[in-house]
């Protein structure tokens, strides 16, 4: 997927500071129009980071119910992540400490059979501005098939499953994890390993972050 370009803001000398790069860059995404043509409902980019977010956790697009709040992961969905992870709303939206990134920053609308994909015109045109704005030894947690289609090396074939199962092979600073919807319930049964394996570890890895 070819990168959207983007021309950069120019800085002036009070903006030259980080934090003010970085509130300049949350500024820019806030009032972005740029795929408005194609969202039913308008645009509303969620998103959260800051430079000292040491967790980073990738998404796939906001829900109608967070369009409405404009708080990440404000669903039951949240709830189950926030679960998997160890942690409760206190530390989830600390911005200090985690990131949330969506593949897609706005509500795309309802399909036929549940919400449409994430607008592919977003994900090439502000992931790289946030990333580059983030730690370098941050944890990293790829949500769902879109996020893990963007990230993990090209595998042909390689399902959802199959890459969660392999979280081992990425490395600690990165793991794979299914879409937390309630469609996620009976995969879990199917799946025991995920409970029994994958999230002790991931709370290792993300309670060592946040020390």
């Amino acid at each position: 997927m070819a990168p959207v370009p983007h021309t950069e803001a120019k800085l002036s000398p009070d903006l030259a500071h980080p934090r003010d790069k970085i509130s300049l860059l949350r500024r820019d995404i806030a009032a972005c129009t740029h795929c408005a043509a194609h969202l039913q409902a308008g645009p509303r980019p969620v998103v959260q980071f800051s430079a000292t977010s040491r967790i980073l956790i990738v998404g796939q697009a906001p829900g109608s119910r967070v369009h409405a709040s404009g708080v990440p992961f404000d669903d039951a969905s949240g709830d189950r992540l926030r679960d998997w992870l160890g942690i409760g709303k206190e530390v989830f939206y600390d911005a200090s400490r985690i990131a949330l990134m969506p593949m897609g920053f706005c509500y795309p609308g309802k399909g036929g059979s549940g919400d449409l994909p994430p607008r592919r015109e977003c994900a090439p045109l502000w992931h790289r501005r946030v990333l580059d704005a983030l730690p370098a030894d941050r944890l990293t947690l790829l949500v769902g098939s879109y996020a893990q289609a963007a990230y993990l090396p090209r595998r042909p074939r390689r399902s959802m499953t199959e890459a969660v199962a392999d979280f081992a092979a990425f490395g600690p600073n990165v793991f794979p994890l299914p879409h937390p919807s309630w469609r996620v319930v009976l995969w879990m049964r199917q799946n025991p390993w995920f409970e029994a394996t994958l999230l002790p570890a991931l709370r290792r890895a993300v309670h060592a972050r946040l020390r």
